[in-house]
């Protein structure tokens, strides 16, 4: 009978809102947008015939329609705390209906996904996540993750002509930062750096950093940290066009633009931009523009010339118990490092071409069972592509001629292979919640400066992490990874978190966090296979290598307080990074230098932040001081001190709303950082890079309804350019003292963004 009634109705209307077919139902089951989890507890509200009736959504999100309300055109109301109400008319119920609520957590109320069993409140966390959400990026004016960066503590950042923008995070290199993009790893690593100023903003809608490891759930180079780049996914309107046009007094010249399409269950996204950087010099005056190489030594530019080109698209598909997307992106950028005119003549010059290519390709598929059980597999495609020519230029004529010089050209290509699949549990009312993955890594290298020409790493691991919550205020999360790697012999990385929140009621929530993590990094393919032997170079890889391990302990002390109407988050923070085996660069003889398993390097440090939200006005204060200790200066010096640098940082931020005006300011003092290094005779020497300040302001202005957003602003208000202090190469070269380049002076910039919907 069931079946006949079914399909007697089968044409039945079907009303399409936000993403979701709202087919009618017997069932309705309210679901997050973000991942198609279930919400329970959520409250819907039928009105039918002038009467309202009111129901709660089960453990599992559901609300079975009674036989009164099928069939007929009613309007239903559903809300949840941090959701986004909804509101359907004439909505007629004859099938099973999944009805999704967009997020409405703003800024205080962060989300996090990474590492997480389902996206979730960051002060429900059980790790220690910081989150740079969309309205900080833009009020930045950030235009790549080095400048998102610029304003955290624990985060070093450095800058090289050629090889990009690298970072520290809790003292520890940049090779020990794992950086994702959608819970992908990117490859393509120089010097054990991803260029930071290669990852664009414009399609990220927020970023999370998880300092220490997650090792467990990541693997490899996930020591130091993990920062997630989480992509723009859902839209509320059915097209939106958005174009964003970036212009800097140092000569910089960004464009993008962005389409998106809703087709019922369907979400489609096309992206593409254009950062163009002419150079610059200390000498350059401001707004300044100069297109063409001059025949002098002015010719040499501080900061190189760069273009970046890019584009990606999207796809998305979301219905009740399923998720897909697909995201792939292509990136180019060339770089030209123009060489010093020649003596004695001055006619000719030795210029670089850089040329990086990066092709980003993942597919992500859920499926949401029953019993809270979510399968979620992963399968991802990453390519980097380098190629380094040097070219003689007639400084007379302006032409240029290919070096004869081998070793002046280089061209590598690095493949990563990802496959990753977990199951997780996520009853609300279970005591424990677990979840069970597998992770493959495939990497392939090719370059004549690669042994052989060709080689390649596998690594294949198995892990399961549980939340244990044997009463509401505690959480208990042990973990563990077991790995097979094709080169080196993988540890087994266990860790332990742990949540327990001393106080919780509507005014004040404090917790208490700690965890113990053992991390590993994996030696790269450059790390084991390198081979570069020219009239100045000797420097060959070491199969023999064994991978980095760490031990990493964290305690921190949470406070949220809600007051009517302010809202303020305070955090203190104890860690410590104890690290074996340290992959150094080292003289292996006279002539010869390889990578060495040599140190034992540590760092420890605390950090205290307080974040006050006001209405429309928010604003935070933080310190950080890292100490570094290698163990290579106790053995020369027998000294045991931890060298240490502080750190202090401010931000304000403002929406004045009714006028449609935003202001930032964003403040960061990065102190002296001593250290100790040792030459190539193996001689020890201190070295010193000395303090510096940066300062940001921004000011945005709505029109139109808010299509038109204009901004403007200085960076670098105090005029850094380079900061003194003493430098020395990897082992390979001779130590120098000098400059240390931070950034090009004080720049003024303007950027128009242009938002344009339809419902």
């Amino acid at each position: 009978m069931f079946i006949a009634i079914c399909k007697y109705f089968f044409n039945t209307f079907i009303l399409l809102l936000f993403f979701t077919t709202f087919a009618c139902g017997q069932t309705v089951t309210v679901i997050s947008l973000e991942d198609s989890q279930p919400i329970p507890g959520a409250r819907v509200n039928i009105q039918l015939n002038e009467k309202t009736f009111n129901f709660t959504t089960s453990i599992d999100g559901e609300l079975k329609i009674e036989d009164a309300f099928k069939l007929k055109p009613l309007t239903m109301t559903i809300s949840f705390s941090s959701f986004e109400t909804k509101r359907l008319e004439n909505l007629v119920l004859s099938k099973d209906t999944a009805i999704a609520l967009a997020s409405a957590v703003k800024q205080f109320d962060e989300v996090a996904i990474t590492a997480q069993y389902k996206s979730q409140l960051v002060e429900k966390a059980v790790h220690n996540i910081k989150v740079i959400d969309r309205q900080k990026i833009e009020s930045m004016a950030a235009q790549d993750l080095k400048d998102v960066l610029t304003n955290e503590l624990n985060v070093r950042l450095g800058e090289d002509n050629i090889l990009g923008s690298s970072m520290q995070l809790q003292g520890i290199g940049g090779e020990n930062v794992k950086i994702l993009v959608d819970g992908v790893p990117m490859t393509g690593r120089l010097n054990g750096n991803i260029d930071l100023s290669q990852i664009p903003l414009e399609s990220v809608e927020r970023i999370e950093i998880v300092e220490g490891p997650l090792s467990v759930s990541y693997g490899t180079d996930a020591l130091a940290g993990t920062i997630n780049i989480i992509t723009k996914k859902n839209q509320a309107n059915k097209f939106i066009a958005t174009s964003n046009n970036y212009f800097e007094s140092s000569g910089k010249v960004n464009n993008t633009v962005s389409l998106g399409w809703q087709l019922k269950k369907h979400q489609f996204r096309l992206e593409g931009g254009r950062y163009f950087f002419d150079g610059w010099n200390p000498t350059h005056e401001t707004f300044h523009y100069e297109p063409n190489p001059i025949a002098d030594s002015s010719r040499v530019m501080q900061w190189n010339p760069k273009e970046q080109l890019f584009g990606g698209i999207n796809y998305r598909y979301n219905r009740k118990n399923t998720l897909f997307n697909y995201s792939g992106q292509v990136f180019n950028e060339s770089i030209i490092n123009r060489g010093t005119p020649r003596a004695p003549y001055q006619e000719t010059a030795f210029d670089d071409y850089y040329e990086t290519n990066r092709i980003n390709q993942r597919a992500n598929f859920q499926y949401r069972l029953k019993n809270d059980y979510r399968l979620s597999i992963i399968a991802a495609y990453n390519g980097y592509f380098r190629r380094k020519n040097t070219q003689i230029r007639d400084l007379t004529e302006i032409t240029d001629v290919v070096s004869g010089n081998p070793s002046d050209h280089d061209t590598s290509a690095y493949h990563s292979f990802i496959a990753r699949g977990r199951l997780v549990q996520t009853k609300s009312n279970k005591k424990i919640n677990y979840e069970i993955g597998y992770d493959i890594l495939y990497e392939v290298a090719n370059g004549e400066r690669i042994l052989d020409k060709q080689q390649s790493i596998g690594d294949y691991a198995l892990y399961a992490t549980a939340e244990y919550t044997p009463f509401k205020s505690l959480i208990i999360r042990p973990g563990i990874r077991y790995g097979y790697n094709s080169e080196y012999t993988a540890p087994v990385t266990p860790s332990i978190n742990v949540k327990y929140d001393f106080l919780e009621n509507d005014k004040q929530l404090l917790s208490l966090r700690t965890s113990y993590a053992r991390g590993f990094r994996a030696p790269s393919i450059k790390e084991l296979h390198y081979v570069f032997v020219d009239i100045n170079h000797n420097i060959v890889g070491n199969p023999d290598l064994e991978a980095e391990t760490s031990n990493h302990f964290n305690l921190s002390l949470h406070q949220n307080l809600n007051l009517k109407e302010v809202k303020l988050k305070n955090k203190l923070v104890l860690f410590y990074n104890d690290i074996h085996d340290l992959i150094t660069l080292a003289q292996a003889s006279a002539t010869e230098y390889s990578y060495f398993n040599l140190d034992r390097y540590t760092t420890t440090g605390a950090q205290v932040e307080s974040n006050i939200n006001y209405k429309n006005l928010t604003t935070g204060i933080g310190m950080g001081y890292v100490g570094r200790y290698n163990e290579l200066v106790e053995e020369n010096s027998n000294s045991t001190d931890f060298l240490f640098s502080p750190e202090v940082k401010f931000n304000l931020q403002y929406d004045w709303k009714k006028a449609g005006i935003q202001t930032g300011v964003f403040y960061k003092y990065t102190g002296v950082l001593p250290n100790i290094r040792t030459n190539a005779e193996g001689e020890l020497y201190e070295s010193e890079v000395s303090d510096y300040h940066i300062t940001d302001l921004t000011v945005s202005k709505f029109v139109w309804k808010k299509r038109l957003k204009f901004t403007v602003g200085v960076k670098n208000l105090f005029d850094v350019t380079s900061i003194t202090g003493t430098a020395s190469g990897d082992g390979a070269h001779s130590v120098t003292s000098g400059s240390v380049s931070v950034g090009m002076g004080r720049v003024y910039h303007m950027g128009v963004r242009l938002n344009l919907s339809s419902k």
